[in-house]
């Protein structure tokens, strides 16, 4: 790859191969990832979820949300700080939006909510539970102090990756549903 062996050249040339794949499929595979999205999580009741408004090419589980609103809280991330936790806004079908960091959709208003559920958009993954994120480390410090939080990764197939370089701060996640179907590299499905 041209990276010298260093983990931060090796994961910014993923990110672009991951990305331009992630923008080649069509919207019947993405489709298909909402689909399976709503098969894992549609038998949550009374909880609070923790999902995220896509920006460029993301998966987008905006309808999974809707329809999980009708029995459950449901919240999208903010940015408060750079180098801090994300923290979780509440979100319903039609409330009112701005432009927060990074070009990120986020609530006018609602209450600040701690997610039982989280689903975590990728940028790439691997078998193992790796995810690559956009590099600003805001999942990894917010899933650290998740506790028991049930964490879902949201992906297409296309962004799967054979392996990916891990930090010491990355966070490995134990459920990846793609279009392709639902991953557990810890083995519970």
């Amino acid at each position: 790859m041209g990276d010298d062996g260093n983990p931060t050249a090796q994961k910014a040339q993923l990110r672009k191969r991951c990305l331009a794949a992630r923008g080649g499929v069509g919207a019947e595979r993405r489709a298909m990832a909402g689909t399976r999205l709503y098969a894992r999580l549609m038998g949550l009741r009374g909880r609070t979820i923790a999902g995220y408004l896509p920006i460029g090419s993301e998966a987008d589980p905006t309808n999974v949300m809707r329809v999980l609103s009708r029995d459950n809280r449901i919240c999208v991330p903010v940015v408060t700080a750079r180098g801090a936790p994300l923290r979780f806004r509440e979100w319903w079908p039609g409330c009112a939006l701005e432009t927060g960091d990074f070009g990120v959709s986020v609530p006018t208003e609602g209450g600040w909510r701690v997610p039982d559920v989280v689903i975590v958009p990728l940028v790439g993954f691997d078998p193992d539970g790796g995810r690559l994120g956009y590099g600003g480390g805001f999942y990894d410090r917010t899933l650290a102090g998740m506790g028991d939080a049930l964490v879902v990764g949201f992906a297409l197939e296309a962004q799967r990756m054979p392996t990916l370089p891990q930090d010491r701060t990355d966070i490995r996640l134990p459920y990846i549903v793609t279009d392709a179907g639902v991953h557990a590299p810890g083995g519970a499905a």
